[in-house]
């Protein structure tokens, strides 16, 4: 017996009801981001390894899938260099390109590469599968898609104001509820300064980032563990457990980093964008969250980060500001911002509050029923102008047993059924059956079109 077919762990086939769940998920991301003046850009999913090796750093290069250069990619590899083992020189050797790790750095690439041609501000988005050879376990995948928007070329806080505007948006139009959560690297390299530790921010800031996952006792292990002071990590404890509305921490963080200027810039620039957003009547929850930190230490300025209220799930969206995205690649400069929406994420909510709207997963509309050639070639010119109003149709291809044929439109969930038999052959009508409801009509095809539109 033949061994029944796979896929590799930590990927995925999708049916063809969640398919229509991700492209409401896409399409609805896509339709905000265009709103927005985000303009739409794709990246080949292999990149040269030269563009994306050393910037994710050593964990992330061992994270990278290579690609073995076609033909004889053994040519040029001595004994010696296998015998040595060091896997990332071997790599160097038999591979020439790598899949995408990320939408970042390829869209860094991109701006350096196409520079002559784009319009500054330049506003994107991609929505495109990236691939990491991590271990793979609930939630975490080999194979995922990203969904991100970036403006670079532009230092106004009002980049930060609109991406808000569209997070907020695009989960009002999901009905997730959801804390956006709003920090400044400012503010956290101020804090650094003022608890005499200002060599030791990146320690910092990864600790206090996995404050939710570890909790607070485990987070000050781990930064005495990192060499911080028992009193630099005691100074630090006010400011993780600040409480009281925005307003009231902004005044604090004010006082408390009254001699850090680059302190007093990321108040001043989470300020602007929470009073700013104050005025636009965002539907969801906008909190200053300082034990946000975000684990990527090119960001700059504003960090943001998204909580789903009614599902215990991570980030579904998050980002930030930066300010040398293209620098990599020897274009200094490039200042820029931009949000990455979690689609599997924002899968899993959905499906876990049943918010898909039903139309998003209703697949064919109305099925014509098949009972012989004569009958068929009626029901063709019916069914042309059936799909010119806009409804998905079909008709069953066989001349095949009733039975056999309802039995299809329910395992497809088909709401209605058209039956032609002599009598409606004779009267130039349609028998239009409601799957739900049983409840069957003879109608034009007009009128055909009408009751589905009404929903009949």
């Amino acid at each position: 017996m033949a061994t029944k077919p796979g896929i590799p762990k930590g990927t995925r086939d999708f049916s063809p009801i969640e398919m229509a769940k991700r492209n409401y998920i896409f399409d609805t991301i896509k339709d905000v981001y265009a709103l927005y003046g985000f303009q739409q850009i794709e990246t080949p999913s292999m990149e040269n390894l030269s563009t994306l090796m050393g910037k994710y750093g050593e964990e992330g290069d061992k994270l990278l899938f290579k690609i073995l250069n076609s033909g004889n990619f053994m040519s040029g590899v001595a004994a010696d260099d296998l015998a040595e083992g060091g896997t990332n020189k071997l790599a160097a050797r038999l591979c020439e390109k790598g899949l995408r790790y990320d939408l970042t750095v390829p869209f860094a690439r991109y701006v350096v590469q196409h520079r002559e041609e784009l319009t500054m501000p330049f506003k994107r988005y991609q929505i495109q599968p990236v691939w990491r050879a991590d271990r793979p376990q609930k939630g975490r995948y080999r194979e995922f898609y990203q969904c991100d928007a970036d403006v670079v070329g532009s230092d106004s806080l009002l980049n930060e104001v609109e991406l808000m505007q569209i997070v907020d948006t695009v989960f009002s139009k999901f009905g997730i509820r959801v804390c956006i959560k709003l920090n400044n690297r400012k503010i956290l390299t101020g804090i650094a300064e003022m608890i005499g530790a200002a060599d030791k921010i990146v320690d910092i800031t990864v600790a206090i980032d996995k404050l939710d996952k570890i909790g607070l006792e485990n987070v000050n292990a781990e930064l005495a563990a990192n060499g911080i002071s028992e009193d630099a990590i005691q100074k630090l404890q006010p400011i993780i457990n600040l409480s009281g509305s925005n307003a009231d921490k902004m005044a604090v963080m004010r006082e408390v980093l009254a001699d850090s200027e680059i302190g007093l810039k990321g108040v001043e620039e989470c300020e602007f964008v929470l009073n700013t957003l104050a005025t636009l009547g965002l539907k969801n929850e906008l909190e200053l969250d300082l034990t946000l930190a975000r684990g990527l230490n090119y960001y700059t300025g504003c960090i943001f980060e998204v909580k789903a209220l009614d599902v215990q799930i991570g980030s579904i969206t998050g980002g930030g500001r930066y300010d040398n995205l293209t620098g990599i690649f020897g274009m200094p400069g490039v200042s820029g911002v931009g949000i990455s929406f979690g689609a599997d994420r924002i899968f899993d909510v959905l499906n876990q509050l049943e918010l898909y709207p039903q139309e998003t997963v209703t697949g064919t509309e109305l099925l014509f029923v098949n009972f012989g050639a004569a009958e068929a070639a009626y029901c063709l010119p019916i069914l042309v102008k059936v799909r010119e109003a806009g409804i998905r149709c079909e008709i069953y291809p066989d001349s095949a047993k009733m039975k056999k044929q309802m039995s299809y439109a329910n395992a497809k969930n088909v709401p209605y059924v058209a039956i032609v038999g002599e009598n409606e052959m004779n009267e130039g009508k349609v028998t239009l059956k409601n799957m739900a409801t049983g409840e069957q009509r003879m109608v034009t095809a007009e009128e055909l079109v009408q009751q589905i539109k009404n929903k009949a």
